[in-house]
């Protein structure tokens, strides 16, 4: 029976995003993974891709 503690999350915005609200994600990164939440509703659920999915779709959202 494992007693760790859960992995605390060191969540940050892109330095692209404003300050005015609107729709922005945040990023957590832990070893081999990328984690993803909507920075307005942090409670909600969240997303983790392996870097090789991340970085694939990065390469294809920059159109590269």
């Amino acid at each position: 029976m494992s007693t760790a503690e859960p992995v605390r999350l060191a969540w940050f915005k892109s330095s692209y995003s404003g300050n005015e609200g609107g729709a922005c994600l945040e990023v957590a990164v832990t070893p081999g993974t990328v984690h993803i939440r909507d920075s307005k509703a942090p409670t909600r659920a969240q997303l983790a891709f392996r870097y090789s999915e991340w970085s694939a779709f990065v390469h294809f959202a920059a159109g590269r």
